[in-house]
């Protein structure tokens, strides 16, 4: 049906005007685990029931076809995580412990309506795995040549540890903004997470204390090595030729391994990696592939400090999500979101104390652990050349036992005096990296005057600069700010981090490329 209107000099035809109804679905994320719980819901073939074995193989392969695309969460979940592979959810829910109050009942709802829940999870167990894969590329190097190639071998491997740091400390943001974002209290009642949650102070405390026995004792250890060596007296000193600290678990699985052809394994031909031990070198063009690599109290003692750092590093980031929606000074933190600024000497003083704030000061200690990682990686390997008589040479000169068991062992001998390749890299063909090592370091001491800024400093400094043009009548009419305390803070540990990675790239590198 057209209307019609005549006007003076012409004829207008409109289609009337049609009715818009908008609806909002205020619950996108629909759930109907009953139907879904039952196997053959999306395949007929599979409906049928376990009368041959076929059907297993179809359940198979129904668990990985997607019947159709889609971004909603829920769906992704449903179709490929949990395809009818038994159902974990309902196996979980059916089997609670003796202390987990409603075991994990409701878990799985949280992994399939947020995202930041499931990205936490994902990234911590993508991270653990991007770790472990650094260090099987030397261990079990797929390509021959790979193994001599040293440049190469230390770049993936210090680049897989960075990876893997970077992506755990991202799950521990995205597991705050979850607590922040999408976590409902109301409806999480003596459940596991809940029952975390109310045992927050004690896991944190003693935590706590494991970081501070483990800090005082593994460099502890080194400061008395310091002393005993400053005093000339050598044989007070913890080493493999005085007072031994030996390793014996990590020597007992690394002789496990190494002899397990002959006795748990006897159909193998050799050991999964050369690695664990029984002397068998393995040379290409004259450079060494792959050597055993004997552990001892070295090896202990920067063990402990691996410990260490990692400890504190998971304390600051787990203390981020456990108290990312309240602690006993901010009880309304949920309300305050994921990051806020200080609040000064109010509420008894409450700087660095949101879950944001927790990630920032977990990325520095992260830091710290992947480059005492990294840099023991090139001191201590076994890497070197082999003469025409069979004589091995090593990079290292074999005097890691030696030199790492003091700090000014690891200071004198491996940061100074293998500094000397980049220093004096200039008109030589590694003079980009002396290059970059100054310009890193350039980016690194510039993230410092964002770091050590005081509340408000910058706010006031740039505002009486402003005044002082005011006065003279000079003042542009865009009116300048000082970034605010959480952006300086967010400037501050990018330049730090980028800043100290491409320093330690470039050392590395003009190291490992003139003596390789």
């Amino acid at each position: 049906m057209c209307v019609v209107r005549k006007e003076e000099d012409s004829m207008i035809i409109r289609s009337p005007e049609p009715e818009v109804k908008i609806f909002v679905d205020k619950d996108p994320v629909k759930t109907s685990f009953e139907q879904w719980a039952k196997p053959g819901h999306f395949s007929r073939t599979i409906a049928k029931g376990p009368d041959t074995t076929t059907w297993i193989w179809n359940l198979h392969a129904d668990a990985h076809d997607f019947d159709g695309h889609t971004s909603d969460l829920e769906e992704i979940s449903r179709k490929d995580q949990l395809g009818h592979w038994s159902w974990p959810k309902d196996i979980l829910e059916a089997h609670k412990g003796p202390f987990t109050g409603q075991g994990h009942k409701g878990l799985y709802e949280i992994l399939t309506t947020s995202w930041h829940a499931q990205l936490s999870l994902n990234l911590a167990m993508l991270g653990s795995l991007t770790i472990v894969v650094a260090h099987h590329m030397y261990s079990m190097p797929p390509y021959p040549y790979l193994a001599t190639d040293y440049g190469t071998q230390l770049s993936l491997f210090t680049h897989h540890m960075w990876i893997g740091g970077f992506l755990i400390v991202g799950a521990a943001a995205h597991a705050a903004i979850f607590m922040v974002r999408d976590y409902d209290p109301t409806t999480r009642y003596n459940d596991l997470l809940d029952r975390v949650l109310r045992h927050r102070d004690a896991i944190i405390s003693h935590l706590n204390w494991a970081c501070i026995f483990l800090g005082f004792h593994s460099f502890g250890l080194y400061i008395h090595n310091d002393t005993m060596s400053a005093l000339g007296r050598p044989q007070d000193m913890f080493s493999d030729t005085a007072i031994q600290l030996q390793p014996v678990f990590a020597q007992w699985i690394q002789n496990t391994h190494a002899l397990a052809p002959g006795a748990t394994a006897p159909g193998a031909t050799a050991s999964t990696s050369l690695t664990w031990g029984v002397v068998i070198l393995v040379a290409v063009g004259g450079k060494v592939a792959l050597l055993p690599i004997p552990l001892g109290t070295a090896d202990f003692l920067v063990h402990h400090i691996h410990a260490f750092t990692i400890h504190v590093t998971v304390l600051i980031l787990l203390k981020g999500v456990l108290f990312a929606r309240s602690s006993r000074l901010i009880p309304d933190k949920a309300n305050l979101g994921f990051r806020f600024p200080c609040d000064g000497p109010g509420r008894g003083g409450t700087c660095q104390v949101s879950a944001w704030d927790h990630v920032f000061l977990g990325l520095f200690w992260m830091y710290n652990s992947i480059s005492v990682v990294i840099f023991r990686k090139m001191q201590s390997d076994v890497w070197g050349s082999i003469s025409d008589q069979g004589v091995v040479t090593h990079i290292t000169g074999g005097n890691f036992a030696q030199s790492s068991i003091t700090i000014n062992g690891w200071l004198r001998d491996f940061l100074w005096a293998q500094a000397s390749q980049v220093i004096q890299s200039y008109g030589s063909s590694l003079s980009a990296y002396g290059l970059f090592f100054l310009g890193a370091h350039f980016v690194w001491a510039f993230s410092l005057m964002f770091l050590f800024s005081g509340r408000g400093y910058w706010q006031e400094l740039i505002e009486s600069i402003v005044w002082a043009h005011n006065k003279l009548k000079v003042a542009p009419a865009t009116q300048p700010r000082a970034l605010s305390i959480v952006q300086g803070r967010a400037v501050g540990v990018t330049h730090y981090l980028l800043g100290g990675i491409a320093t330690t790239w470039a050392f590395f590198l003009a190291r490992i490329i003139a003596v390789g």
